[in-house]
């Protein structure tokens, strides 16, 4: 795995050998450090960001590096989106093996304050678009997996959604964002279910505090981040920070990169026979 800092190393005989991995919003953060995991061990990767000129450089770090990998671009919350980028993966690679729902933000405000737009939007962007996207791979999965049956061959493929604390247990300040990533959990269980059929397995990790930049302490003036015209503000107070980090039993925030090892684990072999599970990765932070 490698941070900013790092050079990418794809070892090509990796366990993801091969496998075509879609990962939304993967241009920075969490996202980046995913896509950059997943082609380390092998993996063509399908990258996407907001920020075209965000999503093209993950992409080009891949390649520079000797792995794969595509940028499909715009904002996962368009309606011809999710057929655009599942229809870009099989053009460019011709299959789907991982399926990653990483791309997110928060829109805070107490419920007195929050207006139906900002729920809407954090609803669309955490639940709407990840069953867009994963009912736009359902008939190529279908057909790949009946294929492979039929020649008898067990291919097993993965889905991971990106959830959040908040929606285990709510947060102060975010009743639409910890509804969406609620509501993304039963998405997930409902799905391991239907796909069970065609050796997918479909589980979701729930992040708690990482160091990215929605959650670096405020300074002096608030930053804000620009999402679809709307000026979004962004950070954590700096007290509520280190209350936080003396909570977190392992004593920090965690690193993008101890993210996306959280995510890996679900897209390994190893995890097979393992569907309908959501994962804490936390350092053991219980809100």
């Amino acid at each position: 795995m490698t941070d900013n800092n790092e050079t990418l190393v794809i070892h090509p005989h990796g366990k993801l050998k091969k496998k075509v991995a879609l990962i939304t919003g993967s241009g920075r953060g969490i996202g980046r450090a995913i896509a950059l995991k997943l082609a380390s061990e092998g993996a063509r990767v399908v990258v996407n960001d907001l920020d075209p000129d965000t999503g093209d450089a993950v992409a080009a770090e891949i390649a520079e590096a000797g792995g794969d990998a595509i940028a499909i671009n715009g904002s996962v919350t368009e309606e011809t989106f999710p057929e655009r980028f599942v229809q870009g993966a099989l053009e460019a690679f011709g299959g789907i093996d991982i399926i990653v729902n990483n791309a997110g933000y928060t829109w805070d405000a107490t419920i007195g304050k929050m207006t139906d737009d900002m729920f809407q939007a954090m609803l669309d962007v955490h639940l709407v678009a990840p069953f867009r996207i994963l009912r736009a791979a359902s008939e190529p999965i279908r057909i790949m997996a009946k294929k492979e049956a039929s020649e008898g061959h067990e291919v097993f493929r993965k889905v991971v959604n990106i959830s959040s604390i908040a929606g285990l247990y709510g947060n102060a300040g975010q009743a639409s964002y910890s509804s969406g990533k609620a509501s993304l959990l039963g998405l997930t269980r409902t799905l391991c279910k239907e796909w069970g059929r065609y050796k997918v397995n479909v589980n979701a990790v729930a992040f708690g505090l990482i160091e990215t930049r929605l959650t670096q302490a405020i300074e002096e003036e608030q930053k804000t981040i620009e999402v679809e015209g709307r000026a979004i503000k962004v950070g954590v107070q700096p007290s509520l920070l280190d209350t936080m980090a003396r909570t977190i039993p392992l004593g920090r925030a965690g690193h993008p990169q101890e993210a996306a090892d959280a995510v890996y684990l679900f897209c390994a072999p190893e995890s097979n026979y393992i569907s309908g599970q959501m994962l804490v990765c936390g350092g053991g932070l219980l809100m």
